[in-house]
């Protein structure tokens, strides 16, 4: 099941569903676009698969699978310093 990550691990911008300027990796790690491209080069730094657009969830799966709300504590090593 696919967990849709409220906001982006590399800048903590939220990314609510449906939200066009969500990418995420083959492990699902989540980031917003500008960090996508300007930070990470289109590469997940953690598992070095490519972002590519997060898709949508359907209102009844998040109604009996919500969102996680757990946060990232530690910043990428791409991102540190930013």
């Amino acid at each position: 099941m696919l967990a849709i990550r409220p906001n982006c691990e590399c800048c903590d911008r939220d990314l609510p569903n449906g939200d066009p300027q969500a990418r995420i990796c083959t492990f699902e790690c989540t980031f917003c676009a500008s960090c996508a491209e300007t930070r990470l080069g289109g590469r997940c730094p953690n598992c070095g698969g490519d972002l590519v657009l997060r898709p949508t969830r359907p209102a009844g799966k998040l109604e009996r699978f919500p969102v996680s709300t757990e946060r990232v504590t530690k910043p990428h090593p791409a991102c540190a310093g930013a």
